[in-house]
């Protein structure tokens, strides 16, 4: 559960943005320590998806690109920090309703062992899509 800034009150990754001198696996495996406490030790890119908000100022910094991990393996339990509270769910019981509205369509994928490539156009209201494109790739 996000607690603060971008997409509070929603289910959602961990996650946040790369350093300048950091790889996208590095900020990955960095974000996900700070947030839970978890360490990963095999992470694999699973998905990449691009956020466009064409209603908000580009000041604002809403549209991105984001690049999704599969943390295969860890140690560490998960933690609640003051940015994040994890919580474990079943894939059947997967809140997509409390959830971005994008997830519900590339997230089933990724669990099923595809790799994923997306991009999202979200409405005026910031959370309705108002148009995607999706698919499968074969790697990143």
């Amino acid at each position: 559960m996000k607690k603060q800034g971008f997409g509070s009150g929603k289910w959602n990754g961990f996650g946040g943005k790369a350093k300048r001198t950091e790889s996208m696996e590095q900020a990955a495996i960095r974000e996900l320590a700070e947030e839970t406490g978890i360490r990963a030790e095999k992470i694999r890119k699973v998905c990449e998806l691009d956020f466009a908000f064409p209603h908000v100022p580009k000041v604002r910094r809403w549209d991105q690109v984001v690049h999704v991990f599969l943390v295969e393996e860890w140690k560490g339990e998960p933690k609640e920090s003051r940015e994040m509270r994890p919580e474990w769910f079943p894939f059947q019981e997967i809140p997509y309703d409390r959830m971005w509205q994008d997830d519900r369509h590339w997230l089933p994928l990724v669990l099923k062992g595809k790799k994923v490539k997306g991009r999202f156009v979200f409405a005026e209201d910031g959370n309705s899509i108002k148009g995607m494109e999706i698919g499968e790739v074969q790697g990143f």
